[in-house]
């Protein structure tokens, strides 16, 4: 539901007041890092008594949730306006394109959303839940493509946050490792095949196979 179809008015007003606090939020992580983010912080970079704040957040984590479903929430909403090839193979390059790009635009929001560097921060059970959304949306894109099981999923994302990762720290707003990218899901998909064909053929009945 949007703010603008909350009945309450008082709702509103607190809910606007709570997404123009996440705005500010995450420019003050943009400063000091999400490590170094207080509410103290936020409350004097928005003019806000302390006290007031917790009405908000009930706690940094709490205030870490928020950013959270608030970027998996962003995301989302993008998968929503990407326009993807029909041809499921071409349709996976370009879904990992949009998503590498996503990784990039934002250090940090890359870093709450992928990287456990906070100590003590899990997500809530409905901020999860978005993560979950995501995730299945790649998986789906992968079924499309032919690749399926755990096993190559798991290998996917790490390939995909294997390039965002070393770029993000060593060469942010450059290429160096992100131009990779489709030469790296087209390895793993050769690779799917090759072991999916090698699977296949251990099925077939001893008498069908070829003693040459």
């Amino acid at each position: 539901m949007s703010i603008e179809q909350i009945p309450d008015r008082r709702q509103r007003r607190h809910a606007r007041k709570r997404a123009d606090l996440i705005a500010a939020a995450w420019d003050l992580a943009r400063e000091v890092g999400l490590a170094g983010m207080s509410q103290r912080a936020l409350a004097d970079k928005v003019d806000l008594a302390q006290p007031s704040l917790y009405s908000y957040f009930s706690s940094k984590n709490d205030l870490y949730d928020a950013l959270f479903a608030d970027a998996y929430e962003t995301l989302l909403a993008r998968l929503d306006t990407w326009q993807l090839p029909a041809e499921p193979r071409d349709g996976l390059k370009e879904a990992c394109r949009q998503v590498m790009a996503f990784f990039l635009e934002d250090p940090v929001r890359y870093q709450l959303l992928f990287q456990r560097t906070l100590p003590g921060f899990e997500p809530s059970a409905g901020s999860y839940e978005l993560a979950v959304r995501y995730y299945e949306w790649h998986r789906a894109n992968l079924e499309r493509a032919g690749v399926h099981g755990q096993v190559y999923m798991d290998i996917f994302v790490a390939l995909q946050s294997g390039l965002a990762g070393p770029q993000l720290s060593n060469e942010p707003g450059g290429d160096r490792w992100a131009r990779h990218l489709d030469w790296v899901i087209d390895m793993f998909l050769r690779e799917v095949d090759r072991r999916q064909q090698d699977d296949a053929r251990d099925d077939e009945p001893a008498q069908g196979r070829s003693r040459l």
